[in-house]
């Protein structure tokens, strides 16, 4: 019960004039974006596999 009490604790309603705050790039989990969609371009082409992004392709690196 105190581990749900908790959990719940942490859920909060944004105000529609707050959102602005947390769109700024500063409040992303992942800053580098273009660095880090080429280190899972490299990443798939390394696995032979395509995860969920854009690109497609073999394991050769190619499109």
């Amino acid at each position: 019960m105190v581990g749900i009490a908790l959990a719940c604790a942490g859920c909060a309603e944004v105000q529609p004039w707050e959102r602005g705050v947390l769109a700024k790039p500063q409040m992303q989990q992942n800053r580098h974006s273009l660095q880090e969609a080429a280190r899972t371009h490299v990443q798939n082409s390394r696995e032979a596999a395509a995860g969920g992004d854009v690109a497609a392709g073999g394991g050769c690196g190619c499109y």
